[in-house]
């Protein structure tokens, strides 16, 4: 069988955990692909990718029954994420002020929410529970010490008892998470990328650029989450080191795609201008975005946020993951919403033909596995 050699450059979201962890996240869910496919794919270890450590980190993927070659591509900024991640509850309160009074300036949330409502509830809800959750914690156990204390100790234990159960309770509901998010895209779509962003995204750009020549059956440009943002800047930048055209081997995959939260931002003409640039580009792209998936937009095309028309070859997917978990293990619910959103990068208990150990160690091209899918009724 001669082999099928696929090239996968991965940018993943706005996360701090960085490469170490999504490493172990591919071979954990690689072992389950084994299981599930009877193919074994082996993952070798982490070494520094072509243009050093800092801009990528590489891994091999080897499924000899299927004849496939990967080398995966990881593209980093966790270290400039880990940078902007900020952990002292109060600091953060005071920045999401700032956020949302930001936000109620420049977001177009009318049009956010005729794109999808969901994700409007997912970046509103965070402050209100970011308030009503410790108050109900001290309130509520005060009114009860204040029968058999003095106000001032009952008062004081609430605050106590707050202090110490709050903090589980708005993790289960990732408020934390979201308040960070939002802020950081906040700044992001005010600022602009800042000088060590806009050079990382050009390094990613000329990676990509370097190994669109190589004698390679596939490419592919997989973005999640917040790196579904990026990607589109990283595109922009890879049409203007390549011209109008790319290779048809070369695709592009958003993954819990939520490129509004910058885009329907008014103030964000660095972004608009990135969008605009792409729509006469040829180039093939494909959105997998859940519906449940509060923080994703799903069936909203990014290439159309800021023109009428666009060049490129689209296809709008559900993945439709709960075809592929069995109840138990299926990630729904308010307190999963977290953990749903990162079922893009993972195997369920039946394989998909575009979960992600499919589409990057699997023997279906893109274009074959979307197919496949078509065909599941």
């Amino acid at each position: 069988m001669q082999k099928f050699k696929r090239k996968v450059f991965y940018l993943g979201g706005f996360d701090p955990r960085g490469v170490r962890f999504y490493h172990q996240l591919y071979r954990d869910q690689a072992g389950r692909y084994d299981r599930l496919s009877g193919e074994d794919v082996i993952v070798s270890g982490r070494r520094a990718g072509p243009a050093g450590s800092v801009v990528s980190t590489v891994w091999s993927v080897e499924n000899a029954q299927a004849g496939v070659e990967t080398d995966y591509e990881f593209l980093r900024w966790e270290d400039l994420v880990g940078k902007v991640w900020i952990r002292n509850p109060l600091k953060l309160a005071w920045r999401s002020i700032a956020t949302y009074v930001g936000h109620g300036r420049f977001m177009q949330f009318s049009r956010m929410k005729k794109l999808r409502p969901g994700p409007v509830l997912t970046i509103c809800y965070p402050p209100f529970l970011a308030v009503m959750i410790p108050l109900l914690f001290a309130l509520l156990p005060a009114l009860l010490l204040w029968t058999v204390l003095p106000f001032w100790a009952a008062a004081l234990a609430g605050i106590v008892i707050s202090a110490v159960a709050s903090g589980k309770w708005l993790n289960k509901l990732v408020v934390p998470w979201l308040l960070r998010f939002t802020y950081y895209h906040h700044t992001l779509a005010a600022g602009g990328p800042g000088e060590a962003l806009d050079a990382r995204l050009d390094a990613f750009a000329r990676r990509i650029a370097d190994e669109l020549d190589e004698p390679w059956d596939e490419i592919l440009f997989l973005t999640h989450s917040a790196g579904t943002i990026l990607g589109m800047s990283v595109m922009r930048r890879l049409f203007d080191l390549r011209g109008t055209r790319l290779p048809d081997h070369f695709a592009m995959v958003g993954m819990g795609q939520v490129v509004p939260v910058v885009a329907l931002r008014t103030d964000a003409r660095w972004y608009h201008a990135d969008l605009r640039a792409l729509a006469d580009k040829h180039f093939r792209y494909v959105d997998l975005s859940f519906p449940p998936d509060g923080a994703a937009y799903f069936n909203v095309n990014p290439l159309l946020l800021e023109s009428d028309n666009y060049a490129a070859r689209v296809d709008m997917l559900s993945p439709r993951f709960h075809l592929f978990y069995d109840p138990e293990n299926y990630h729904g619910g308010w307190s999963n919403k977290y953990e749903a959103h990162f079922d893009y990068l993972r195997v369920g208990d039946r394989l998909s033909p575009v979960d992600f150990l499919s589409l990057t160690a699997g023997r279906r091209t893109l274009d074959d596995a979307i197919a496949a899918f078509r065909t599941i009724p």
